[in-house]
């Protein structure tokens, strides 16, 4: 039996799952790796570190199965987005500590680049609206604060890479130098349009154009990985939202997905055309296979299970993630509280980093079964905030919503994301979906499955949430979460 091997780089974890050829895992191995906080609002991680946890688990994998890697077919890799890897072309060895996608260091030189009217340009060419957490401004901060690197660079001596491509570099002994579009549409130097870098914001940005990966499509053979034991062809490669976007089989426009982690991450395709958005959201690639590139949207919601560890470790109402369900079930309805969980600001479709989290409603009466019942709902309600920009965007009435993550699995949550939302939740029996997409990059670029099609019908539901909520209901909900939100950003 042949299989497919899944490198899923994460941002706390290196991960490595095989798959069989109905899409099933058959083995999974994790490390955690160490997270670095030099300074406030500044986050990193040790390439070098992130290197050996991901070799490490992908032998780890091999073994856990029993499996000679010569019964291993290809290999796909789907990576955190945006986080930044400079390295020395000639050593291999990073010149700076990778710069994660949280990290606010850049903040400053991003309102810099707004006040002199440089978002438009920027948001026309790459979809993205102009802020920190994208790749440009985290390369030009290392190669303006490591000595020697800005002339090593335009000398051609460094490489920038998001995960995917430094993973690519050490997996085939520093031979192939790539991404794939899905992870270049995020670096905000990568016109989406003409799908290629862009002079212009290379130049905007300082960033010579000797450092940048090739980028080639999201399923094709790239190199071989030698490391292993057997010679294995890299196959696929997409970032984890997109990635998961193909594993939930969501290959056809209209058709939509939530990633319940940390944040909630929800993504629709929109075909083969880039979607412009007037509602604050992302205009992204979503894959290219061949020479077809499809597009999507996307919305980020920072807080969403933060705020039940929040309930759990900041205010003690619970002892495990797990009890928030029979709390919040023990009572019908929220008696009138709202939370809005702006810890870190609103993410899309507001984008308001001064906004703070605000409890409203408050009475006598409420008690912790209430706030946890509105943390949950919380969870929902922005995730319907960032649809209904989506359906206005894209013209597109959502059929349904198919569901990932950790937070998929507590069931009076799915019920409210349906009564809120209004379409039915879907939440499939393989919820490993980022691993998975890459897999099915990977295995459609050897001909271990045929087509699109094919992995579509490998898709199957575990739980399929009807929304049964009254339409006046669902009204009253909604203005009392907007004016909740009202008075978040009134705190800003």
């Amino acid at each position: 039996m042949s299989h497919i091997l899944s490198l899923d780089q994460g941002t706390t974890s290196s991960r490595a799952i095989l798959f069989d050829h109905a899409g099933v895992p058959v083995a999974v191995a994790q490390k955690e790796f160490p997270q670095i906080f030099p300074q406030p609002g500044w986050v990193e991680h040790d390439a070098s570190t992130i290197w050996a946890t991901q070799a490490g688990v992908a032998s780890e994998v091999l073994k856990k199965a029993r499996l000679h890697p010569s019964k291993v077919d290809a290999i796909g890799i789907t990576n955190q987005r945006e986080t930044t890897v400079v390295w020395d072309r000639e050593t291999g060895r990073p010149v700076h500590h990778a710069i994660v996608w949280q990290d606010r260091r850049t903040a400053a030189a991003c309102d810099r680049l707004r006040k002199a009217g440089k978002e438009k340009l920027i948001a026309r060419r790459t979809g993205l609206i102009l802020d920190a957490y994208f790749s440009a401004t985290k390369v030009q901060w290392i190669l303006d604060h490591v000595k020697g690197a800005r002339a090593k660079a335009k000398a051609g001596r460094l490489a920038f890479g998001t995960i995917d491509s430094w993973l690519l570099w050490n997996l085939t002994g520093g031979k192939v130098h790539a991404t794939d579009p899905s992870n270049a549409s995020r670096t905000m130097l990568y016109n989406i349009h003409k799908q290629a870098w862009d002079p212009e914001l290379l130049a905007l940005f300082d960033v010579p154009a000797a450092m940048l990966p090739e980028v080639r499509s999201s399923s094709e053979v790239y190199g071989t990985a030698t490391g292993l034991g057997h010679p294995i062809p890299i196959a696929g490669i997409a970032g984890d939202q997109q990635a998961a976007l193909f594993g939930q089989a969501c290959t056809k426009p209209g058709m939509a997905k939530n990633t319940y982690g940390t944040g909630c991450f929800m993504l629709m395709n929109t075909g083969d055309q880039p979607v412009v958005s007037k509602h604050r959201l992302l205009t992204t690639i979503a894959w290219r296979i061949g020479d077809r590139t499809e597009y999507a949207l996307e919305g980020s919601i920072f807080i969403a299970g933060a705020v039940v560890q929040w309930l759990r470790d900041g205010l003690g109402i619970i002892k495990h993630a797990s009890e928030i369900e029979a709390l919040a079930a023990s009572v019908p309805d929220t008696g009138g509280v709202s939370l809005v969980p702006a810890f870190a600001g609103l993410g899309a479709p507001h984008w308001d980093g001064h906004a703070r989290g605000t409890i409203t409603g408050i009475t006598r009466g409420t008690t912790a079964a209430h706030l946890a019942r509105a943390a949950l709902e919380s969870i929902a309600l922005q995730t319907v905030d960032v649809l209904g920009s989506m359906q206005a965007d894209s013209g597109i009435c959502l059929k349904e919503l198919r569901v990932d993550g950790g937070a998929t699995a507590n069931d009076l949550l799915m019920q409210m994301q349906a009564d809120f939302a209004g379409v039915p939740v879907v939440r499939p029996q393989v919820t490993e979906t980022t691993a998975l997409g890459a897999a099915y990059l990977a295995g459609l670029a050897v001909g271990f499955w045929k087509n699109t099609a094919e992995i579509a019908s490998q898709w199957q539901a575990d739980a399929r949430f009807k929304p049964a909520m009254k339409p006046a209901a669902r009204r009253a909900k909604f203005e009392a979460w907007e004016t909740a939100v009202k008075q978040t950003k009134a705190h800003g």
